[in-house]
C-alpha cells in the first residue's frame, strides 16, 4: 500500500490539473458584451463643451465667399464707357435701415458699397462721382430709394465716405451706368409708391381711393423703419405702362408719387 500511494497522490494532482486547465478555457468562451466604439463614450464620460466658432469656420468662410462676390460684381476694367449717365442729388442712409432686408433680399449693411435707386435693374454697378470734389465710388444696386423728389441714388454710408457725401449729407453727382444684369431701357416689373405720410390716416385715405379707381391693382400700404407710411400700387401684371400712367393721373396733397422698378 505504502508503495503505491505516492502514485495516487500524483495522479489525484494531475486530474485536479486538468479540472483546472478545462475550467479556464470554458471561461474563455463566455460571450461578454463588446467594449462601445471609440465614437460613442461611456455613459460616465462627461461630454466635451460645444466649441466655439474658428476663423476658419464655415460660416467665416461663407461670408468671405459673399465679399468675394460683390468685389466681382463691383470689378470693372480700366476704360469701360457707361451705359448711360445722369446728374442729380446723392444722399445717404444709415442706421436705420442698417441690418434690415433689402429690395433684393440681401440684408443692408451700410459699411459695405451699395446703393438704392428707383429705377435701375437691382445688381447694376454703377459710379458715383462728387462734381465738387471729384471723389467716387462704385457701388451696386440692392435697394429701391430716394424717394425725395429730386434725389437719384441714396448710398450706402461707406460709398457716402468714398464720394464725400457723409458729412455734407447732400451733394451733387455724376452717375454712370457700368453695367447691368438685364436691360434697363425695357423690360422689368414696375409698380408706383407713393409717400411719406406722417400718418396712417393720410395712407388710408390715398390707398382706399387708388383701390376703388384702379380695380386689378394691388394697393399696399407700409410703415417705414423711422415711423412714415407709404402706398405702393401693384399694377397689373407688374407693366410698365400701366405703372407710369398710374403715377400720371396720381396727385396727393401730400408725399410724392415715384415710378419705382421692383427687380
Amino acid at each position: 500500500m505504502s508503495r503505491h500511494l505516492p502514485v495516487c497522490i500524483l495522479a489525484v494532482i494531475l486530474a485536479a490539473l486538468g479540472l483546472s486547465g478545462c475550467g479556464g478555457k470554458k471561461q474563455a468562451k463566455v460571450v461578454t458584451p463588446p467594449p462601445p466604439p471609440m465614437a460613442e463614450p461611456a455613459a460616465t464620460t462627461v461630454p466635451n463643451p460645444p466649441t466655439s466658432p474658428t476663423p476658419d469656420s464655415s460660416s467665416h468662410g461663407t461670408a468671405r465667399q459673399q465679399e468675394k462676390a460683390v468685389e466681382a460684381a463691383t470689378a470693372i476694367p480700366d476704360g469701360t464707357k457707361p451705359l448711360s449717365v445722369e446728374t442729380g442729388k446723392a444722399s445717404w442712409y444709415g442706421a436705420p435701415y442698417h441690418n434690415r432686408r433689402s429690395s433684393n433680399g440681401e440684408i443692408y449693411d451700410m459699411n459695405s458699397l451699395t446703393a438704392a435707386h428707383r429705377t435701375l435693374p437691382l445688381g447694376s454697378t454703377v459710379r458715383v462721382t462728387n462734381l465738387k470734389t471729384g471723389h467716387s465710388t462704385v457701388v451696386r444696386i440692392t435697394d429701391r430709394g430716394p424717394f425725395i423728389e429730386g434725389r437719384i441714388v441714396d448710398l450706402s454710408l461707406a460709398a457716402a465716405k468714398q464720394a464725400d457725401v457723409w458729412q455734407a449729407g447732400v451733394a451733387q453727382v455724376r452717375l454712370e451706368v457700368l453695367r447691368t444684369p438685364v436691360p434697363f431701357d425695357h423690360g422689368g416689373r414696375w409698380a408706383v409708391q407713393i409717400g411719406s405720410f406722417q400718418g396712417e390716416d393720410g395712407a388710408n385715405a390715398i390707398a382706399d381711393r387708388l383701390s376703388r379707381r384702379y380695380k386689378t391693382a394691388r394697393v399696399l400700404r407700409f410703415s417705414s423703419p423711422v415711423g412714415d407710411w407709404w402706398v405702393r400700387v401693384r399694377v397689373l401684371k407688374d407693366d410698365r405702362k400701366r405703372a407710369e400712367e398710374v403715377a400720371h393721373d396720381t396727385h396727393t396733397t401730400e408725399g410724392k408719387v415715384f415710378l419705382v422698378r421692383l427687380d
